[in-house]
């Protein structure tokens, strides 16, 4: 088995519960309030959420909270990128005042932790403002330290980076992951560290060299390899199928065969559609027909898998115990080719539903994708996590996880 992340994240890692008592302690609590906004106010509070509840957690228990966070990709000092103006929008989760610091070090950040009463919050400004953060520079390291007796992690986002905020400080301070870290932590040891087998990987979007590492990684770990999206043209076009003008990466057809070969080897099953919807524009709506994948015409393009691959799926789901989810089966976002990923993971929800399976997601439009079939709430666990996802996916070891682990 490759080392890396599944295999680092099966050594304990420690929750709040390990911190001790916390009543007048200075918590230092990473989140990731990187948080979409429109004209200085927050649009889309859903991180905001995750981590309210060890906000909320480390509060309750008296703990004086000073929560650190990115927010852009700020070169220097920037108040268009100032953290200010998330600070509303918390205080309304968490239903208690909180207060903002005008940097994340030195004396205004050391006075605006000073004056919180216990069970008191502060958000100090964007980390990012300081070039020591992203360098994970040990001197940047010691003034954040300065500030706090402990160090929380409730940014799963964020632990794929060396950042100062995400691993250094967990170096430097009694540390533990946020109840969001820690929740997501487990789901991902129960998918793939020591999961239920039969284990079903589900892997689309448009390119197989985008998820070279991932399937490398996934091959010999899981039972069964589905493959869709604009990557199985490409897997089809390598077996001699013929696509017409579908997206495909040709010049990958070698790639894709030792895929197949590798898999077979390492008793990996891969499964490909056996039927396509097809038209000849991208276009929602666009006019259309379900053919079988030795019959795409020269002039159509493969825009989403067909019935009878969904009706495969499902029955090879029926003894499945365990799903991971990374990528649409089709162009999801257009009408009516959005209908296999949409078929196929409310099959998985059903199941889940059913408790028959452990089912989790994340990574690239997959979330959107769950959320556009209205099964999110249904699976076990769904990542927003985007790149940590992805990189977890491909067996790396993450930085923020591995500072915490014990």
């Amino acid at each position: 088995m490759k080392q890396g992340a599944q295999a680092a994240i099966k050594r304990s890692c420690p929750g709040i519960d390990t911190l001790g008592p916390l009543a007048g302690r200075r918590v230092l609590v990473r989140c990731d309030l990187n948080v979409p906004t429109k004209d200085g106010k927050v649009t889309d509070a859903t991180r905001l959420e995750a981590n309210a509840r060890t906000i909320r957690a480390l509060a309750e228990a008296g703990a004086r909270v000073a929560v650190l966070a990115h927010f852009g990709r700020p070169k220097g000092r920037d108040a268009s990128q100032s953290l200010r103006m998330v600070v509303p929008a918390l205080a309304g989760l968490l239903g208690r005042p909180v207060t903002f610091a005008e940097d994340c070090i030195g004396a205004a950040a050391a006075a605006a932790i000073a004056a919180l009463p216990d069970g008191g919050v502060v958000v100090l400004e964007n980390t990012r403002f300081h070039p020591g953060e992203e360098k994970n520079d040990p001197a940047f390291v010691a003034e954040l330290a300065k500030l706090g007796d402990a160090y929380v992690n409730d940014a799963f986002s964020c632990a794929h980076r060396a950042h100062a905020s995400t691993e250094g400080l967990a170096r430097r301070l009694p540390a533990a992951a946020g109840l969001a870290m820690k929740a997501e932590i487990d789901a991902l040891e129960a998918a793939l560290g020591s999961p239920e087998h039969p284990v079903v990987a589900v892997v689309g979007g448009a390119k197989v060299s985008s998820k070279l590492d991932v399937i490398g990684n996934l091959v010999g770990k899981v039972d069964v390899l589905v493959i869709g999206g604009g990557m199985a043209n490409t897997f089809l076009y390598a077996d001699g199928f013929a696509i017409g003008k579908s997206l495909a990466e040709r010049d990958m057809a070698d790639t894709a065969r030792g895929i197949v070969a590798k898999a077979a080897a390492a008793g990996t099953k891969v499964m490909l559609p056996v039927d396509a919807v097809v038209a000849r524009h991208f276009a929602a709506g666009a006019a259309n027909e379900t053919v079988a994948v030795d019959s795409v015409p020269d002039d159509a393009m493969v825009l989403d898998v067909g019935p009878a691959t969904v009706v495969a799926f499902e029955r090879m789901l029926e003894s499945a115990r365990t799903v991971v989810w990374n990528g649409p089966l089709g162009a999801f976002e257009l009408v009516p080719f959005d209908r296999g990923t949409v078929d196929a993971a409310r099959a998985v929800a059903r199941a889940t539903k059913a408790g028959r399976l452990l089912s989790v997601a994340g990574g690239g439009d997959t979330a959107a994708a769950l959320n556009h079939a209205g099964v999110s709430a249904e699976f076990s666990f769904v990542s927003t996590a985007g790149g940590a996802f992805l990189e977890w996916l491909e067996g790396k070891v993450l930085p923020g996880v591995d500072a915490l682990l014990r």
